[in-house]
């Protein structure tokens, strides 16, 4: 009895004092993290030679050095020297926020200042691009663009169960033109073939619009915005009325059963109202045809028909299949220059061109010194590897520069600069992006797929309601200007704000509090965990007496949290 009494006596304060030193060691110590099974391993290190060898091959690296010297002749026409090269942890949260869309975690900071290897930053690229993290995010992006973010008909569409379905292809690491074909030719029902939502996202009362789903297919794997000649030809472009509808015609066939989407190959493009037809048939009509054109009055049924490259359309199968091999054709560089260009948007917060689905057309042969054309090209020639395009965009250069430049101090300088992308463009955190580093740094620990399940439920509710709460934006806008004043009162005052910096037991501002050995190694420390990097001199002399006079280690630490968390530092990626 006596033992057991003592036993009951010395288990807690045991059991404490092992949690605290396992605290104190992981926030003052480089973490060995052991990769679990199912997780993607860690590249072994590489030597100067294998470096050499694959800028010299066909790696990565090599297309990089390509982007970079294009950019070089961007410079030197310009007249502008590049900004200087930004610190590694900069880099390494800027990384993780376009690919991942978070910010590293300390546990992640500490392991990788461990790392010696002086390509430290490609490998740990690599290694975030094979996280399920970044497949998570970059579908949540890409199905923004894909099928809108508005709610649809839940009866026939859901967007979970496709954005789901887009994060297993990316971790896959599926050739992605396979992953846009599949979405535009899949039959099947929308719960057991995901893709299909793609189609279903267009669904109202009961039947497809075709004109939705040619305007998207439109926007994103052309990048161009065909649909402008809805109902009427193209005041900018060469692209008609007549071909528009041509194109929506594709999706006639397809009709909703009580197995899913399916294509009926009896149904019809029937369209009302007049359109002007060139006599020689699909082509665009140059100004010699136009003269020949005439007026086709409706009601009438259209055919499907392509805007250009009628010799890749096939013929055998359905509307959609034929689509589908049209779009990803290995000659359509529209559909791999669009897919280059919205990755660049990824990485560097604005596509190389702008808007991303309003992009020139191409020439007749590919450009060797057009940056959409020459990673087009090398993004064709590697399967279409999605994976692969962003690590090269990784390694370039321009990935690496500072956000900061000489001629930013002038609004002439500041177009300047971003015309040559001489930095790295400074862009406004989306509000998932936002919430997701706010999440983050709420842990000392990765918050990821092998987190615990109430930590993950924790983090997805959170992220929904904050997004609902903060405002959306619309994909590839919103980036350049600052957030709106509701949006501040959001970060300031909203009960996201107070539950975050909340100095509790499991929280990292309260495990800062009470494990950290003094206020410098707590203020370090929170830096580290919010900002990814370590204060400045004039920082530490501003807010360490804050810390001193704070009521508590706790109420200290909590406030300089919630001053980051506030600051346009933590609001931007740089």
């Amino acid at each position: 009895m006596a033992w057991r009494r003592l036993r009951r006596l010395l288990l807690p304060p045991l059991a404490f004092g092992g949690i605290v030193a396992l605290v104190v060691a992981a926030s003052s110590r480089p973490a060995k993290v052991v990769a679990p099974v199912n997780a993607a391993a860690p590249p072994a290190p590489a030597t100067d030679a294998d470096a050499d060898a694959e800028v010299a091959g066909d790696g990565p690296a090599a297309a990089a050095a390509a982007v970079d010297r294009l950019l070089a002749r961007r410079w030197e026409e310009a007249g502008l020297a590049p900004a200087s090269v930004a610190d590694d942890l900069t880099v390494l949260r800027r990384l993780w926020l376009a690919v991942a869309g978070t910010i590293p975690s300390l546990e992640e900071i500490r392991e990788f200042e461990a790392d010696d290897r002086p390509d430290r930053l490609d490998h740990w690229l690599d290694r975030v691009l094979a996280d399920r993290r970044s497949a998570e995010h970059l579908a949540r992006r890409l199905a923004t663009a894909l099928v809108g973010d508005e709610g649809g008909q839940f009866i026939v569409f859901r967007r979970d169960r496709f954005t789901t379905w887009l994060a297993d292809q990316l971790q896959a690491n599926r050739p992605f033109d396979a992953i846009a074909a599949e979405m535009v030719s899949r039959q099947g029902l929308w719960t057991d073939s995901p893709a299909v939502n793609f189609v279903t996202q267009a669904a109202a009362d009961g039947r497809i619009d075709a004109d939705k789903l040619a305007g998207r297919v439109s926007r994103v794997m052309l990048g161009q915005r065909i649909d402008c000649a809805q109902c009427h030809d193209h005041p900018f472009a060469p692209y008609t009325q007549f071909q528009f509808e041509g194109l929506a015609a594709s999706f006639a066939q397809v009709k909703l059963t009580a197995f899913g989407v399916e294509d009926d190959p009896l149904r019809v493009h029937r369209v009302e109202g007049p359109v002007a037809v060139a006599a020689a048939g699909d082509a665009a009509p140059d100004d010699d045809a136009k003269a020949a054109m005439t007026r086709m009055a409706g009601p009438r049924n259209v055919p499907p028909r392509v805007p250009f490259g009628v010799e890749w359309l096939p013929t055998r199968g359905t509307h959609r299949e034929n689509l589908a091999a049209w779009l990803v054709h290995q000659d359509n560089h529209r559909f791999d220059r669009a897919v280059v260009n919205r990755a660049w948007s990824i990485v560097f917060g604005r596509g190389w061109h702008e808007p991303v689905d309003d992009m020139p057309s191409p020439g007749p042969q590919r450009d060797p010194g057009d940056l959409l054309d020459l990673l087009g090209a090398d993004f064709r020639d590697h399967g279409c590897d999605l994976r692969r395009l962003l690590a090269v965009l990784g390694r370039s250069r321009l990935s690496r520069l500072a956000s900061t430049h000489p001629a930013l101090d002038s609004p002439a300088g500041c177009d300047a600069v971003a015309d040559a992308w001489a930095a790295f463009p400074l862009t406004r955190l989306s509000p998932a992006h936002l919430i997701g580093a706010m999440v983050q740094a709420t842990s000392l620990q990765t918050i990821d797929q092998h987190s615990h399940l109430l930590t993950r439920t924790i983090r997805f509710f959170r992220e929904i309601d904050f997004v609902r709460e903060y405002g959306a934006v619309q994909d590839g806008q919103g980036t350049e200007q600052p957030a709106t004043i509701p949006q501040s009162l959001v970060r300031m005052n909203g009960k996201f704000a107070r539950e975050m910096v909340d100095a509790n037991p499991v929280s990292a501002t309260g495990r800062i509090a009470g494990m950290a050995r003094d206020d410098e190694a707590r203020l370090e420390l929170v830096f580290l965990t919010v900002l990814t990097r370590r204060p400045t001199a004039a920082e530490r002399e501003a807010l360490l007496p804050l810390l001193a006079a704070a009521p508590s280690r706790g109420a200290g630490v909590e406030d300089v949290c919630w001053t980051l968390f506030n600051a346009p530092e933590f609001c931007w990626n740089h």
